[in-house]
């Protein structure tokens, strides 16, 4: 007989939580056990369908769950994956892992010594683009650079979730949330890397719109991240130079066309992937979200200049 579904809760019902819950409906290996969230009319359209609770401690406590997912605000991250490890309750996270290094470092702490999987998403790992770009390296290849663009207009991605656009909630800007993704598709290609130097772009109320950021590895290929907040559409694509003068190329939008198209196969990668470690066991998949996170309190020690007096368009 084929094992059961595991029984997963999703604690936050925002704009990315629908990605989650289709993937959850589409894969056999899931099976959606409880929702959470703070606001009554985000749970209203579960209700008579699945258990619904206000509160994750609760949830926690009487849906037993196998796993969980948080796609709360970036702010209780830390709160409610440190509350799912004390439970025992394997977590995913969406990026970023929390709002500081001392926090992660803490998590990653508590989940090894709880021996519980803590595993943070980057969807765009599992993009069909990107992936049919690694495919591509030649086995012996050399990267000597590369370059990715995580560029949008913010508002026109977060729904009701203004959380975003204020950052003591979101944790900063455009580096606090999209550069988590920009730089682990980085260290998907170049491994360990290091800020060499940033520059950052604010706007009158200090919120960083946009961001050129400078990577080195050890070995020293180098990678430009570039973020913006208020780029008119939607530019997200990553360019490879290798040592014998080869660029390879992949737009994580193309072939998808609608808005956030992509997100529908990449969310249920990031199912896949949460699936592959908690098959592995305890103490995987606990590092990728603090190196992340990690870089970008660098790239924010690294300013080289910043702009706080404009108003962005």
């Amino acid at each position: 007989m084929p094992p059961r579904p595991r029984r997963v809760g999703v604690t936050g019902l925002g704009v990315i939580s629908r990605f989650y819950l289709a993937a959850i409906d589409r894969l056999p290996r899931w099976e959606l056990a409880a929702v959470c969230d703070v606001r009554r009319a985000a749970l209203a359209p579960h209700r008579g369908r699945v258990p619904c609770y206000g509160d994750h401690r609760s949830m926690l406590a009487k849906a037993g769950l196998d796993a969980v997912l948080v796609t709360a605000p970036n702010h209780v991250h830390a709160e409610v994956c440190r509350d799912a490890l004390l439970a025992g309750v394997p977590v995913c996270v969406e990026k970023p892992l929390a709002l500081s290094g001392t926090e992660g470092h803490g998590l990653v702490a508590l989940a090894r010594d709880r021996e519980v999987p803590l595993f943070t998403a980057f969807h765009r790992r599992y993009n069909d683009n990107v992936l049919s770009l690694q495919r591509s390296l030649p086995t012996d290849a050399r990267i000597t650079s590369m370059r990715v663009r995580y560029l949008e207009r913010i508002e026109e991605h977060i729904g009701q979730d203004t959380w975003y656009l204020d950052p003591l909630r979101c944790g900063g800007g455009c580096v606090a949330d999209n550069g988590p993704n920009a730089f682990d598709l980085v260290r998907q290609f170049l491994g360990h890397v290091e800020v060499a130097g940033s520059a950052v772009l604010r706007d009158a109320r200090g919120t960083d719109r946009q961001a050129v950021v400078d990577l080195r590895a050890p070995g020293g290929s180098t990678a430009r991240v570039e973020l913006d907040w208020s780029h008119p559409g939607e530019t997200k694509d990553v360019e490879v130079r290798l040592e014998s003068g080869t660029v390879l190329y992949a737009d994580m939008l193309a072939r998808h066309p609608g808005f956030k198209a992509s997100l529908w196969h990449e969310y249920a990668g990031v199912l896949d992937g949460f699936a592959a470690v908690l098959s592995a066991g305890p103490g995987a998949g606990t590092d990728d979200g603090l190196a992340a996170l990690e870089l970008v309190e660098a790239s924010y020690r690294g300013e080289r200049s910043t702009t706080t007096a404009r108003e962005q368009r």
